[in-house]
């Protein structure tokens, strides 16, 4: 059924797409993307994205994220390090330090740890290719 002829390597994969990681679902393990990745199960391990990652409602992350942007409203558990945009929406709670080049926080949400910007983002930028690339 999967075998390595019908396996299609991560620079064929269609841009555009989305990984999804279904409520119910529990990952233990890293998991890395040129694409999209929404999680609405448990996912205890890092995410590194060249785009973006959306943690749902029912969603929970115990690792570290890193990625160009971030939609969060369920539960992380680790440092985000997000290039662009990080949005902290709803009941969202994270606990663990912030380094985001914009960060928009609902009134509703919770945070706890550190939160850096500026001058930090450009150090991530040249972070983030390092660990995508290679």
């Amino acid at each position: 059924m999967f075998n390595a002829k019908t396996k299609a390597p991560l620079s064929e994969v269609p841009l555009g797409s989305t990984t999804i990681i279904g409520v119910g679902t529990v990952i233990n393990g890293n998991i890395e993307s040129n694409n999209d990745i929404r999680i609405d199960g448990s996912l205890i391990g890092n995410i590194t994205s060249k785009t973006k990652i959306l943690i749902g409602t029912e969603g929970s992350v115990t690792g570290d994220i890193k990625c160009q942007q971030a939609d969060v409203a369920g539960k992380i558990t680790g440092k985000l390090k997000v290039t662009e945009l990080l949005q902290l929406n709803g009941k969202s709670n994270v606990k663990g330090d912030i380094y985001a080049g914009k960060l928009q926080i609902d009134p509703s949400a919770t945070f706890n740890g550190q939160c850096h910007m500026g001058a930090n983002i450009v150090e991530l930028n040249a972070e983030m290719g390092n660990v995508i690339s290679g």
